[in-house]
């Protein structure tokens, strides 16, 4: 068996310089194949007074225009089904799967060729062989299956590596759990909530994860606190490690390694990726909070060349690691999204980051936010779940304690914490949307 950390050694620790010269290759030659397939790309082309012939060298990256979410949908909802992106019809694919549709919008539609798909498998087989999955492994994939794209490319993965690999598809969530014992699985992928949702019911129906075979969770879908991140290791005893991929890229561009470094390596021999300022577009340096831009070299039914995702990451370069690879990271994963800020009474409020306090407290099962007006005045209600053996007197202690933590990390900002009864507030299996903006 092959002991190498890396699923390819030869691009995953080549040198930047050599890095930089076959992403150029491949980000030209995507470009070109864009240009003269692409009824979309020729017409944006166009508009923008491009074409490939001026794309020499990387000086010359900021003539090609952006792709956003909204032109997509656009040319979807003008020539459906598919809009003018794909270089080709239906049937020359052999998938078709959707976003998620969490944030409220018409998913996009994406079709994928036979080698599209070949390529999201090697993408997630990247990721499984760095976090330490081997053939040896039995994986059981905790998803539903449908047509969000989710952990489709994980399963084709595990496969394409030699693992055993379980479908939970289709479970009620004590079934799953008691696969996971009964099939004695070792890797477990889920999205973070519900990671956690198997391991609360796995404690009702009196299991031990810690004492089960399980030694590593994949987690995708959603953004992961640290305090999220660690909760999850604690219940289940098992290592977890942070993975993020898109519908529109098909499969992963990130995936966080066997030694933890504390960010997720992004795919550098298959993606170029920036990181600019969301309001003037401008690439901002290593360090520094923006949106990431993504360019795919795999795909081929549908290219994606300098897509404005509103993820919200903060690029490190590959030397804050010394696992050998030469790829740079995203610190802490994915962040946030550009477009889930919220502005309470002139402070600005993620998800993540409320999600980061109220997990430091284990006791909580499961919260939701609500910002609703008030008059002409906004309010922010946590809506707290507790463990059922919290009493009135710990309550109160709770509430004070979370409502300091959650002021102190929002310039002073008041929350109102009220205790939401036993297994009323919703439970997810997918991307997790536990803020709601009633205003």
């Amino acid at each position: 068996m092959n002991d190498s950390p890396y699923w390819n050694p030869k691009t995953e620790t080549m040198s930047r310089d050599d890095l930089r010269a076959l992403q150029f290759v491949k980000f030209k030659r995507v470009v070109e194949w864009a240009e003269a397939r692409s009824v979309f790309y020729q017409k944006s082309f166009q508009r923008a007074g491009f074409d490939s012939s001026q794309l020499n060298s990387w000086d010359d990256y900021d003539r090609v225009p952006f792709l956003t979410r909204e032109e997509w949908m656009r040319s979807q909802n003008d020539f459906p089904p598919y809009g003018e992106l794909p270089v080709a019809g239906h049937e020359n694919a052999i998938r078709f799967h959707t976003t998620s549709g969490t944030s409220g919008k018409t998913p996009l539609r994406a079709l994928d060729s036979r080698k599209d798909w070949s390529w999201s498998a090697e993408m997630w087989s990247y990721a499984l062989w760095g976090m330490g999955v081997r053939p040896h492994d039995i994986g059981y994939v905790a998803f539903g299956y449908g047509t969000f794209i989710g952990f489709w490319g994980l399963h084709n993965g595990l496969e394409k590596l030699g693992a055993t690999t379980i479908p939970g598809g289709a479970q009620p969530t004590p079934t799953r759990v008691k696969q996971i014992i009964d099939y004695d699985v070792t890797v477990v992928a889920s999205t973070p909530t519900y990671a956690l949702r198997l391991a609360q019911e796995a404690e009702s129906l009196g299991i031990d994860l810690k004492n089960s075979k399980v030694s590593r969770i994949v987690l995708s879908g959603e953004p992961i606190p640290p305090k999220t991140k660690e909760l999850i290791e604690e219940l289940w005893g098992a290592k977890s490690f942070d993975t993020a991929g898109m519908t529109e890229i098909s499969t992963i561009f990130m995936f966080e390694p066997e030694d933890q470094p504390g960010g997720t390596h992004i795919i550098e021999d298959q993606f170029v990726e920036r990181v600019i300022d969301p309001e003037t577009g401008i690439e901002l340096p290593y360090g520094e909070r923006g949106e990431r831009i993504t360019t795919s070299f795999g795909r081929s039914m549908i290219p994606l060349i300098k897509y404005r995702t509103s993820d919200l990451v903060v690029k490190v370069p590959h030397t804050t690691t010394s696992n050998g690879r030469t790829w740079d990271l995203y610190q802490g994963g994915i962040l946030g999204r550009v477009d889930d800020m919220k502005l309470v009474r002139g402070t600005n409020v993620y998800p993540r980051a409320v999600e980061a306090i109220v997990r430091a407290f284990p006791v909580i099962d499961e919260f939701q936010v609500k910002i609703t007006r008030e008059g002409i005045r906004d309010e922010i209600t946590l809506l707290a779940e507790p463990v059922p053996s919290v009493t009135d007197a710990e309550w109160t202690e709770l509430i004070a304690k979370l409502g300091t933590e959650l002021a102190d990390g929002h310039e002073g900002l008041r929350f109102i914490i009220e205790r939401a009864p036993e297994n009323t507030l919703p439970r997810f299996e997918l991307k997790a949307k536990r803020l709601q903006d009633l205003r």
